[in-house]
């Protein structure tokens, strides 16, 4: 198996099931022309969040990592007309992207990107009884995703759907001896999933456009 394999094979499934899309293809042009690293979800991914969004029935959703929007379109688009969408920016030209592709895939009314770094803006959203959020969407620094987790824990409810990607660190996460701050951040916050009887949570390997790498999955239970 190799990279060149994964990309036809993903190629193969985004031709078949992810029709071309003028917001999206826009919002990705946006990205690379304001010079964004190339780091957004794959297209297949991308629609991936927008089932697993449709299929919690979610209405209101927080994204920590915006980047330029991409994902936030797919999952703003799983919303009703009177859903909403936070997402968390800590990069002020990223947001700034992000809310032109936003607004030109009509979603400005409904999605929302704050500016600065998440850790302070998450107790802010607290404060303002922001929540309870039915689908929580991590994709943002690695070193903090313990502390991601545990916000998105006071952020939800019973029923909620916590979603965090790039979990498997090119194979690094089973690397008990890694020093690598990023790999370390997404241990911690596995062990924070499996030890809190509030979750019932798995994870996922991958291979695509986008590497080896993966997700994790879980659900809030009371």
């Amino acid at each position: 198996m190799s990279q060149e394999q994964w990309n036809a094979v993903d190629r193969y499934f985004t031709d078949q099931l992810v029709p071309a899309d003028e917001a999206l293809s826009a919002a990705l042009a946006a990205s690379d022309a304001a010079g964004l690293p190339a780091i957004n979800v794959a297209p297949n991914q991308g629609k991936l969040l927008h089932l697993l969004a449709r299929i919690q029935g979610a209405r209101t959703i927080l994204e920590i990592g915006t980047l330029g929007g991409y994902s936030t379109i797919w999952l703003g688009r799983a919303l009703p007309e009177d859903g909403r969408l936070i997402s968390l920016e800590y990069d002020p030209a990223h947001a700034d992207v992000a809310r032109a592709n936003l607004a030109r895939a009509g979603l400005d009314k409904i999605a929302e990107v704050r500016t600065g770094a998440a850790l302070e803006t998450l107790p802010r959203l607290a404060e303002e009884g922001a929540g309870p959020f039915d689908l929580v969407f991590v994709d943002a620094d690695k070193p903090n995703n313990p502390h991601y987790l545990e916000w998105a824990l006071k952020l939800t409810r019973p029923g909620s759907v916590i979603i965090v990607d790039n979990v498997v660190r090119g194979g690094a996460v089973a690397d008990a001896a890694s020093t690598d701050a990023a790999v370390r951040g997404t241990q911690r916050m596995i062990e924070l999933m499996s030890a809190n009887p509030r979750l019932s949570a798995t994870a996922v390997q991958t291979v695509g456009s986008k590497g080896y790498d993966g997700f994790a999955l879980a659900r809030v239970l009371t």
